[in-house]
Order: structure tokens, then sequence, then C-alpha cells
């Protein structure tokens, strides 16, 4: 059921080494590809790098202009924790091995809403396949450099196009987490 699935999805920030299957990763991507999209103009791109060391590197340019200036919080998890919780964290991936990432259209309007309706898809495969995710930002400052500007020309990334954000994939390392309590009021019906 899809309920069972939106409720089992934990953003995981604990890897292993192992790598995801090609065959997982074509059926994740397909979901992400079926993304709503806004006009239906399939404006936004999935790059997916299915390489340990290649993800590894892409993660400290992640990493590598991290602005902690606008944190609206200071604390994420204690058993997943994330750059904010742990500044020593050198890899903005966290050790996953594959990476996927959300290039869209830099004049679009609804370019952000795309890419996160893409994550979204990918994100509830991947748990349905039994593989762990965790949606990450900072696309624009990791692509923002002569070495991101080549990438993207290697990938064939129009020009124009921009980087909105990540899922990273992998199998998670240790137990899952327990969900967080959902904050009261933040649902309402009107009638």
């Amino acid at each position: 059921m899809l309920m069972d699935i939106i409720k089992a999805r934990h953003s995981i920030r604990k890897y292993t080494k192992e790598q995801i299957r090609r065959a997982d990763l074509e059926k994740i991507l397909e979901a992400g590809n079926y993304a709503p999209n806004a006009g239906g103009g399939q404006r936004s791109m999935l790059v997916a790098v299915h390489n340990q060391e290649l993800t590894t590197h892409l993660g400290t340019m992640n990493l590598a202009r991290f602005d902690r200036t606008n944190l609206a919080g200071s604390y994420v998890s204690k058993e997943q924790p994330s750059t904010i919780d742990d500044p020593t964290i050198q890899n903005g991936f966290y050790g996953a091995p594959t990476v996927v990432c959300v290039f869209c259209q830099n004049n679009f309007l609804f370019k952000t809403a795309d890419a996160f309706c893409m994550m979204e898809n990918i994100v509830l495969q991947a748990t349905e396949l039994g593989i762990a995710s965790c949606i990450i930002s900072r696309g624009y400052e990791t692509f923002d450099s002569d070495e991101g500007r080549r990438l993207m020309e290697k990938w064939d990334v129009p020009e124009g196009y921009t980087c909105q954000g990540f899922v990273i994939l992998g199998y998670i390392d240790g137990a899952l987490p327990q969900s967080k309590p959902r904050k009261p009021g933040r649902i309402k019906i009107v009638e």
C-alpha cells in the first residue's frame, strides 16, 4: 500500500559501501521521470551517478561552499546525524554509493516544484525496493565552479540548467530510525 511506503521512508545518512543494482536504479529513475511537472512540460532532467568514487567526490563538492548562516535549526537527528548536526562530516552525500542529480531550467518559475516532485517519486520508489535514500539540497552551489560546469557539459546538461537537488541512494548501515511524532496542528480540513 502506498501509505505504508510513505510511512516507511526515512532520510538515511549512514550507508554501507554496497552498490545498488543497475536494474533498481533504472526503475527508480523511471519513477522520477513520471513525476508531476508544471504544464506537462517535462523540463527537468535526471543524471544518475552510479559510481561510488565519483559520488563521494560530488559529495565533497556539495559541502565545499555550505553556508551555515541561514539554518533554521541546529538539530536534525541523533540516529542519522546530518551535516547540520555534525560539522566534521566531509561528504555531503554521507557515503552513499549512488546519487541522482536533478537539473532544471533556470528561468522556469516552477523549477523547484518540478524537482521536488521528481525527488519525492524517487525516494518512494527506492523505499519500495528496500533502498535507503535522502534528499540533499545545495545543488546550485555544488556545480557552481569550473569543475562543476565541466561535469555538466560532459553529462550533456543543456545550457541554462542548474541543479535543484539530489537524491542519494544505497543500503542503510544499521537499523532503520523511528519516525518522529507528527507535530499537531499541521493538518486542517475546512468545510
